[in-house]
């Protein structure tokens, strides 16, 4: 039996910062939106997505964490938020499995080492849920 390996910058209790670019990139999403990209994103991977943070204090943020670096492949529209490495000192916070994590938490479970948000698959979600309706 293979035992799952969490990355090390998940912690085993609280939540920290981390500088995107680096262990992960983000992509951004307020309130509804982000929940709509995420049960679209869950319904096209047999309910694995890939890592999702969820702040439930505030903007009620949905932060899904692509590969270091594949950001910049896409342009990303407004109203999505990109953290990657063409951003200076950006910081997304990073919650434990389990325990007390409070604002944020992990929306799908915390992630193995080497699982990632498919970034080509979240940005034509994230393109086709902002994309102006035509009048």
């Amino acid at each position: 039996m293979t035992s799952k390996k969490r990355p090390d910058w998940v912690l085993a209790a609280g939540h920290q910062l981390h500088l995107t670019g680096i262990h992960f990139d983000a992509i951004r999403l307020r309130d509804v939106r982000g929940e709509a990209v995420l049960h679209h994103l869950g319904t096209l991977t047999d309910g694995e997505p890939g890592p999702v943070v969820r702040e439930i204090a505030g903007g009620r943020w949905t932060y899904f964490l692509i590969p270091p670096g594949s950001s910049k492949d896409y342009d990303w529209p407004s109203g999505a938020r990109c953290f990657g490495p063409a951003a200076r000192h950006q910081y997304v916070g990073i919650p434990a499995p389990d325990g007390n994590t409070y604002p944020l938490s992990w929306r799908c479970g915390a992630p193995e080492e080497g699982e990632f948000v498919d970034a080509e698959l979240l940005y034509g979600l994230v393109t086709a849920q902002l994309a102006p309706a035509d009048g």
